[in-house]
């Protein structure tokens, strides 16, 4: 989709972190889209009731930065809603900084403002959620078969669980519990499970 087409019509409330955010968003949806001043949420009590609100009527998207700022506020967003009622989007770990900044954040890495249009489309895509607005019905994957194949629970999980969110292009910091969710949505088992032994050997030789 380039910068000039029509906005895609989502139903839900799609939560960002900063007006910057907001304003990117709105150039490539038709939505409801709310800022939460950054940690300033974590003492805005009626901001968070008005998302709660929002939560109950047409469900919420959280779309934060992929740096360890971005996933406290997921986390504490997450814990405090209806996880029914929330859809997570991730998008990818990309070195730099946003044109507006003279230097790039504390982790070096680029926020949602930031996107291109194709990396932001495919961070929707991979969370199932389609340009009706609608997602697609998936199974998630459950943290025992996460476990049997190394990803969660076991000697390495960890560092194999990044590798694993570097192979499908997303961030690094992903949990467990967030992979059993968003890995459905973009491979399957046997992908999946080619990708994890691939990693293994490359590991193992040190190549």
């Amino acid at each position: 989709m380039s910068e000039q087409q029509s906005r895609i019509k989502i139903k839900e409330t799609i939560i960002v972190e900063g007006k910057y955010d907001r304003i990117r968003l709105a150039s490539l949806f038709d939505a409801n889209i709310l800022e939460l001043g950054g940690f300033n949420i974590y003492n805005n009590k009626e901001r968070l009731a008005l998302i709660r609100r929002m939560a109950e009527k047409n469900g919420v998207i959280i779309l934060t930065d992929s740096d360890s700022a971005g996933f406290r506020i997921r986390h504490y967003l997450m814990s405090a809603l209806p996880v029914e009622n929330v859809k997570n989007v991730y998008i990818p770990s990309v070195r730099g900084k946003e044109r507006r900044k003279i230097h790039p954040g504390k982790e070096n890495l680029i926020g949602v403002e930031g996107m291109t249009t194709e990396a932001m489309l495919r961070a929707f895509a991979a969370a199932g959620i389609t340009p009706a607005g609608e997602k697609d019905a998936k199974t998630p994957l459950t943290t025992a078969y996460l476990y049997s194949i190394g990803l969660s629970g076991g000697k390495n999980s960890a560092v194999l669980r990044k590798k694993i969110c570097e192979h499908f292009d997303l961030p690094p910091l992903l949990s467990a519990s967030a992979l059993c969710r968003i890995l459905p949505v973009i491979t399957d088992s046997d992908e999946l499970e080619s990708a994890v032994k691939e990693i293994k050997e490359t590991c193992a030789t040190g190549k």
